[in-house]
């Protein structure tokens, strides 16, 4: 009797642990998809001009190490080269355009810089020497959260005086890149459910305007559903179920959808 006893308080032990396993598995961040685009933009410097070689843009999502593991190239769109005081008063270059990244935390960008850097001073141009730069790129932390299904837009600030070290005279010029990142959510989502989708045994469509764009989707087999690239504004949100089924459509008229949120609609209930 006693042995069996053990045995029973050892099940039981067994099945707590289980529980509370699953439990803590409840508890586990959303992941998704977030997509991001990159603009390098300028703070304006004392020279001619000033000009980049950029190669490559590349990040680490949901790393925290600081080693060179984990780096993902996001593919930039536009490599070549850049004169940065052109790009001042609202001028930018888009090096990467919606990318699609796990959602989580952006770590890190690294900006690959090639070897054509040069500067342009009193007519003159002189190389600028970017060692650390060619070997593995400039890392910038950042640490920002990014959401599934919100676009995020990152600056890269070149800030052309701090970066540019000019030695006693020009026989040897310095880019030691000094550049701050800043992030703006551009979009909302609009997410729901179809309350009696089992029912319907068909595709439902849902269609979000406000006046301006239209997007819309289809429901999933369990009759979610989710609008994404949302600009901030106020949105009718219309459900069409089949024709053939003889339901009218279901409209939610005044929605809100603000930059990097998630407006959640009740559910809807075709009758």
């Amino acid at each position: 009797m006693k042995n069996l006893f053990n045995k029973l308080f050892f099940v039981a032990i067994l099945l707590t642990l289980f529980n509370c396993s699953d439990d803590d598995s409840s508890t586990t961040p959303e992941r998704g998809s977030a997509y991001m685009s990159v603009k390098l933009v300028d703070a304006p410097g004392d020279y001619e001009h000033v000009y980049v070689d950029v190669e490559d843009i590349m990040i680490k999502v949901n790393d925290d190490s600081e080693d060179d593991s984990g780096w993902i190239s996001i593919n930039a769109i536009n490599p070549g080269i850049y004169d940065l005081l052109e790009l001042t008063g609202g001028i930018n270059v888009l090096l990467a355009d919606d990318y699609e990244i796990p959602s989580g935390t952006l770590n890190q960008i690294r900006l690959i810089l090639g070897t054509d850097n040069s500067v342009v001073i009193d007519g003159q141009t002189y190389p600028l020497n970017t060692p650390s730069a060619q070997q593995s790129g400039l890392k910038i932390k950042v640490n920002q959260p990014v959401l599934p299904n919100i676009s995020y837009t990152f600056l890269l600030d070149f800030d052309v005086d701090a970066s540019v070290v000019l030695a006693p005279d020009t026989s040897n010029i310095n880019l030691k890149p000094v550049i701050n990142a800043s992030v703006e959510a551009e979009t909302g989502v609009i997410s729901g459910t179809i309350d009696n989708f089992d029912t319907l045994q068909s595709q439902v469509l849902i269609e979000a305007t406000n006046g301006i764009e239209t997007i819309s989707t289809y429901a999933n087999d369990l009759g979610e559903y989710v609008l994404v690239g949302l600009p901030s504004g106020t949105y009718t949100v219309t459900a069409y179920a089949d024709s053939s089924l003889g339901f009218p459509d279901v409209i939610v008229t005044n929605v809100t959808v603000e930059v990097g949120q998630t407006t959640t609609l009740d559910p809807i209930t075709f009758q």
